[in-house]
């Protein structure tokens, strides 16, 4: 069985569960340190892994400094960064979401009576039913913005640090840390995205450079310094991110 070990924020690995179960007696890791192997569902201390192996009789062994050099590495796992697709599925359920809110203002806000406007006027005289219908419909479009853009920001600044679609998918938002983002960072983030909604001629090109940047970043994420990863923020241990440009490349999203 190949098991990792979770240890000051990051996971080495995998080993063996015979070394795991010889360093649990000689104390060169502790019970209470994370494991993790595959087909488990989160991460559970070492000593409920292994609860037959101890340090022997006669004493306990001193207890390792905060960040010793662990025995045996042979792989600092990368965070696994979410990409192009998983997050436009996570996009489309948000915007299934959102549509039963935005119907329902929208036709509170008298879009019902604007579109029979625009198709009684789209008979006798186009360009003049697209230009009133553009102006009527302008402070509906700008109250389902800000509901939009409340609703991404809050969630992504969450506990859950990610929206009902990112968590249907099973992935979460972070900062250059791999922690949880502020209000502030979530505003920022979410502010590029309207831009992208206005940007008619490139509609989605900031979420396409998500498919093509190391790290997966989408241009909002780029801005705001923030990443998308695999896991929810419930299940996923904490892992900091390597300085850009060290092996194997950076925390990105």
């Amino acid at each position: 069985m190949q098991v990792w070990i979770g240890r000051n924020g990051e996971r080495f690995g995998p080993y063996r569960d015979d070394e795991i179960r010889q360093w649990l007696r000689d104390g060169t890791c502790r019970p209470e340190e994370l494991g993790w192997y595959e087909g488990m569902t989160d991460w559970r201390p070492l000593g409920e892994l292994f609860p037959d192996d101890r340090p022997a009789p006669g004493g306990i062994p001193p207890v390792p400094p905060a960040s010793p050099p662990f025995m045996g590495i042979t792989d600092v796992a990368e965070p696994e960064y979410a990409g192009f697709w998983l997050r436009f599925g996570a996009w489309v359920i948000d915007y299934v979401i959102l549509m039963v809110p935005f119907t329902i203002i929208s036709l509170s806000m008298g879009l019902g009576a604007v579109m029979n406007t625009f198709f009684k006027q789209m008979e006798t005289d186009r360009s003049a039913a697209i230009t009133a219908y553009a102006e009527a419909v302008q402070p509906i479009t700008l109250v389902l913005l800000v509901l939009g853009f409340i609703y991404y920001a809050f969630f992504e600044s969450s506990k859950w640090q990610a929206t009902p679609g990112k968590m249907a998918v099973g992935i979460r938002v972070t900062d250059s840390d791999g922690r949880r983002i502020s209000v502030g960072r979530a505003a920022g983030r979410n502010a590029v995205r309207l831009v992208n909604a206005f940007s008619f001629l490139i509609p989605m090109v900031f979420y396409i450079v998500a498919a093509f940047t190391q790290r997966k970043q989408g241009v909002h994420d780029l801005l705001a310094g923030t990443y998308v990863l695999m896991g929810r923020a419930d299940a996923a241990p904490v892992v900091t991110p390597a300085p850009r440009g060290g092996p194997g490349g950076s925390f990105d999203a």
